[in-house]
């Protein structure tokens, strides 16, 4: 193979001057957690409610929710970006719109980013939750009814509890998918792992010790992950369910 392989690539002064290229991938890697993140927080917020709405017996509410859950899984991940990111500032209000252009162009694509994939991934965590919650013996929300708890202290405080303890593990696999669908903001600039890998491809000419690496990171973050989540799902286990012994 002709290839000339270069590993001390990472050591070497960035073509900018500001650290190395190692540098510019732990860049990336800070900015793809703290995306990945914020947005599992509204993923986890946004899709418990709409879960919970797909399995009240208001029809208008489920009906809703419903919508909310075919209309964001159904329209692919990089069209929403686009729509987040260039075509949402058109339709604000002036002013709202106005305020979004001047920011940060940063700023601008780490939001839009941060929101389109919190609400994409809302509608697959929603899935999750009326999965959990359907799954549970109808008797629970009797028994809570009887007891005199109102429909929504039964949900806060008998079926959504149980039901996330047995959707555990799904919910592990949609909090790495975030990791993995983050890579698409590289399309709007945003400087996470995989657009910093770009980069250092486009100075330096070493594509393999740059997507290597890269490879790795994604690897790291994963096994990361992996293990805490493995750690809650031990801990909250339910015996005779998924999961539980």
């Amino acid at each position: 193979m002709a290839y000339n392989w270069n590993w001390e690539i990472f050591l070497q002064p960035s073509a900018t001057g500001e650290g190395t290229y190692l540098t510019w991938l732990l860049e990336g890697l800070q900015w793809t957690v703290a995306l990945s993140l914020s947005a599992w927080v509204i993923a986890l917020v946004v899709g418990s409610i709409i879960g919970v709405l797909r399995t009240v017996p208001n029809r208008w509410l489920s009906l809703i929710a419903a919508t909310y859950v075919e209309i964001f899984r159904n329209i692919p991940l990089l069209v929403q970006l686009f729509i987040w990111y260039f075509v949402l500032p058109e339709l604000l209000p002036a002013n709202l719109g106005t305020a979004f252009k001047q920011m940060d162009p940063l700023a601008q694509q780490f939001i839009a980013a941060m929101i389109c994939l919190g609400l994409f991934t809302a509608a697959r965590v929603a899935e999750q939750v009326r999965s959990g919650i359907e799954s549970l013996p109808s008797g629970q929300k009797s028994a809570g009814l009887a007891m005199g708890f109102t429909l929504t202290q039964v949900y806060r405080h008998v079926l959504v509890p149980m039901a996330y303890r047995i959707i555990m593990p799904p919910l592990t696999s949609e909090f790495l998918n975030v990791f993995k669908n983050s890579s698409v903001a590289t399309t709007i600039g945003l400087i996470e792992l995989s657009r910093q890998a770009q980069q250092l491809v486009d100075f330096t000419a070493q594509p393999y010790e740059a997507f290597i690496a890269v490879t790795l990171l994604y690897l790291l973050i994963n096994v990361v992950v992996m293990y805490l989540m493995r750690h809650v799902e031990q801990k909250v286990r339910v015996p005779g369910y998924v999961g539980g012994k």
